[in-house]
């Protein structure tokens, strides 16, 4: 029952993680996206997200 709200949460994340200029703002707007649909382990796992794809892009 959990695991469609997971994959929901971490789709959020990675698709929002992408929004921002710099590191500090795609970890942010991740971060943010992720509380809103997980909460707290939403949260951190959309700012690890943003800071993924922010160090991937910026290669």
């Amino acid at each position: 029952m959990r695991l469609p709200l997971i994959l929901i949460s971490a789709s959020a994340a990675l698709a929002l993680g992408a929004c921002g200029h710099n590191t500090e703002q795609r970890a942010a707007t991740g971060a943010v996206a992720g509380a809103v649909v997980g909460g707290p382990v939403g949260a951190a796992a959309g700012a690890a997200a943003g800071t993924v794809i922010s160090k991937t892009v910026d290669n």
